[in-house]
């Protein structure tokens, strides 16, 4: 399997070099059997990764690759236009910050700045977690349609993590409405004990919601109070960096 893999990616990288190709030319540049590069591109061929021109039978790269390449583009993009904003937060509560994105159908964190505090949230960069009992995952859920939320929760589950994880679809609902309304998602000790956070979404130039960020800490510091004077700032950011990431929707009124 690796093996193929390999053979994959030498295809591609032929074809990235120069004008479509046939299989008998890759096979012969490459010193591959035809049976093998002509497998691969079929297979390439059927995950719209590389494109086969029915007339002449030769191959190019296929509409896939842009795809992917666009989403690695903005993944790159988003750490860097984020960067300050993360910053600024972090400086101004002294709680660590988290940025994070959707990926199947979870929350993946790609990057953290810690509190300089002793009792802090550690990073958690390269760790994924659920969708229903994150400030991050309720932030990011909330703004994804309905029928796609309904999609999620009959793949993935409600699981339960704490006492306060949310257990069953009415209820969640019901959250997904206040988020919608406010503009920010708070983590109540759901997924973990004695630890609040407040998160909110991130857009990218179609309007799709596909990231978000977040303050968090120790709830006994974290107090609802104090979530609730950092979720302005929190939603503010993310607004900032969906702007910079090319979003032009308008919040609602009630986020301001």
């Amino acid at each position: 399997m690796v093996n193929t893999v390999a053979k994959a990616l030498q295809i591609l990288d032929a074809l990235s070099e120069s004008q479509p190709q046939g299989v008998s030319d890759l096979a012969r540049n490459l010193g591959l059997p035809k049976s093998s590069v002509y497998s691969i591109l079929e297979t390439l061929v059927s995950e719209k990764i590389a494109e086969k021109n029915v007339q002449t039978g030769k191959y190019s790269l296929g509409v896939k690759l842009i795809e992917l390449g666009n989403c690695a583009q903005t993944g790159l993009d988003i750490c860097r236009i984020a960067a300050p904003f993360l910053q600024g937060l972090n400086v101004k509560f002294d709680e660590t910050v988290h940025l994070t994105v959707l990926d199947n159908n979870e929350v993946l964190y790609i990057d953290c700045i810690e509190s300089r505090r002793r009792l802090r949230t550690y990073s958690v960069i390269g760790v994924r977690a659920p969708l229903h009992c994150t400030s991050v995952g309720k932030a990011i859920l909330a703004f994804l349609p309905d029928a796609e939320i309904e999609k999620i929760v009959a793949e993935k589950g409600l699981p339960v993590f704490t006492a306060a994880t949310i257990a069953s679809p009415e209820r969640l609902a019901a959250e997904v409405a206040v988020i919608r309304r406010q503009g920010f998602a708070i983590d109540n000790m759901e997924h973990e004990e004695h630890l609040r956070c407040v998160g909110a979404p991130i857009f990218n130039s179609q309007g799709s919601v596909f990231a978000a960020l977040s303050l968090s800490g120790p709830a006994e510091r974290n107090t609802m109070e104090r979530i609730l004077e950092m979720a302005p700032e929190v939603v503010s950011a993310g607004l900032e960096i969906s702007r910079r990431l090319g979003w032009r929707g308008e919040p609602q009124s009630s986020w301001r």
